[in-house]
């Protein structure tokens, strides 16, 4: 699973440096976006194997850019997961419905993160 390239599309900087020290110790490749137009410009131009995006960023939410992302042939089929404190009822289906393809509620398991990360890029995920 090393050398697999990871967007992470995150405003908060203690969440960006957890999630960046739990990644590159597995030997992930990490681009990093602190706003949703950002990420969607990374996506776009980096073609990452696979983005976590929080939902409340700045400029567009995540929402959104997923919804930009989705919407291009050439980053339509980059798995995206969902991470944020939004752990309202229904908010799981609303960002699968957006174009996210799963979610974890903040604060993350490290545990959570990497078996979801490893089923995407084994496809053996749905």
């Amino acid at each position: 699973m090393t050398g697999k390239r990871i967007l992470y599309v995150e405003d908060n900087f203690q969440n960006k440096r957890l999630v960046r020290k739990i990644l590159t110790a597995r030997g992930f490749d990490i681009i990093e976006a602190e706003d949703g137009l950002t990420g969607v410009e990374l996506a776009m131009n980096e073609t990452p194997d696979l983005i976590l995006m929080d939902i409340s960023l700045p400029g567009i939410d995540g929402v959104e850019a997923t919804q930009r992302i989705k919407a291009h042939n050439s980053t339509d089929k980059i798995p995206i997961i969902a991470l944020t404190a939004n752990a309202m009822r229904g908010d799981r289906e609303r960002f699968i419905a957006a174009g996210c393809d799963d979610y974890l509620p903040k604060p993350i398991s490290t545990r959570d993160l990497l078996d979801m990360i490893k089923r995407y890029l084994d496809g053996d995920a749905g």
